[in-house]
């Protein structure tokens, strides 16, 4: 039996300054858990990030959920702090917690551009489109010092290698030289996520991601400059951001957006119970029904981890969710795939072998799924 809101943790600390989460629950994987007497209060914890030698760099999937099938994430954790992220839960797997641990220790993969080029130069590899951003933000405040996506951009460049980027970094826009550059041959998009337009909220959900001005800015100078720019409106948040979405879907068709998608919130592992303490600590006379909407959307359950229902939820909030969505993008013009169908015939070996994709001239809509 699920437990009610009233069972789930409490808010065991204050909000901090410039952060999601207020606390450092343990993970998973740890039998026990030290807990900080102080309640985490006082000054903001500061953001450290260590170097990683990965051993490998492409990660594959075969979800029917997800529109690409090859990914890179730069970085492991995220300063962004958003407190509804999914990918909290992977920070377990570090031995650190997805609560504050996710977004002040994080990592960064010095090698990843070493480890691209050789995984290319394989003769086996066969050229599908990799997406940057599949889990953590590839342009995260600490890229401005690593500049690992931009390496990684530079080998895809050589490569005449088609890449999606999924982003809430206004500076994305650094790297419009290579994006332009790429695009101009059908190989590259952008997908922009933005959730809210309120900046009050967009402070205490998302601390350290860019203002949505920013967002909409960064995209009139993608489109501008010819690379194919896709909305995301997620995580949609029932009673809290949903009501933003005709606004924003408006205002980045505005800014050239070219195609829009939508993803209800969801709440694997242990982003249930930092998303309920955030609710509660923040919006203590809405949370029950937040919840409720999300219930009502996921079977009565808090999350629904089932191929085909966990990106878009069902019921009566998420089937009007869904037509308001469809009648807004139709009344903008908005594509009826999301994104852009990306070229894999171009590409070349870091050893100078061309080698054909999975499809003769063209890889699929990588994100037309997410409709």
């Amino acid at each position: 039996m699920r437990d009610d809101i009233s069972n789930s943790k409490p808010p065991t600390a204050s909000a901090i300054k410039g952060r999601g989460a207020a606390d450092n629950p343990g993970n998973r994987y740890q039998p026990t858990h030290v807990a900080w007497d102080d309640g985490i209060e006082g000054p903001t914890p500061v953001t450290e990030c260590r170097p990683l030698r990965a051993r490998s760099i492409i990660a594959r999937n075969n979800s029917p959920d997800i529109p690409f099938k090859q990914s890179i994430n730069p970085y492991q954790g995220c300063e962004h702090g958003c407190i509804y992220c999914y990918a909290r839960p992977t920070h377990a797997y570090l031995d650190l917690s997805p609560g504050l641990d996710f977004e002040t220790r994080l990592t960064y993969k010095f090698n990843a551009a070493t480890l691209l080029e050789r995984e290319l130069d394989r003769p086996g590899y066969r050229c599908a489109n990799i997406t940057l951003g599949a889990n953590t933000d590839p342009y995260q405040p600490v890229e401005k010092t690593y500049r690992i996506t931009r390496q990684i951009l530079q080998v895809l460049q050589r490569c005449r290698h088609p890449v999606s980027i999924i982003t809430k970094g206004a500076l994305v826009t650094r790297d419009i030289d290579i994006l332009a550059d790429l695009a101009a041959d059908e190989l590259c998009s952008v997908a922009v996520s933005i959730t809210t337009l309120d900046d009050n909220l967009k402070r205490l959900m998302e601390p350290r991601a860019a203002s949505h001005r920013a967002r909409l800015a960064a995209m009139e100078r993608l489109s501008t400059a010819g690379i194919p720019v896709t909305l995301l409106f997620a995580p949609v948040i029932p009673a809290l951001n949903d009501g933003d979405m005709e606004n924003i879907l408006t205002q980045a068709r505005n800014a050239g957006a070219r195609a829009a998608s939508y993803i209800l919130l969801r709440l694997p592992l242990e982003v249930r119970d930092l998303f309920f303490a955030w609710l509660k600590q923040h919006f203590p006379m809405r949370a029950e029904h937040v919840i409720n909407l999300l219930r009502q959307s996921r079977g009565g359950a808090d999350n629904d981890s089932r191929f085909g229902h966990r990106m878009r939820g069902s019921g009566t909030f998420a089937d009007l969710l869904s037509q308001r969505f469809h009648v807004c993008s139709r009344r903008l013009g908005f594509a009826e795939s999301a994104g852009e169908s990306l070229r894999t015939d171009l590409f070349i070996s870091p050893s100078g072998h061309s080698a054909l994709g999975e499809e003769a001239t063209q890889g699929a809509s990588q994100f037309e799924l997410f409709r």
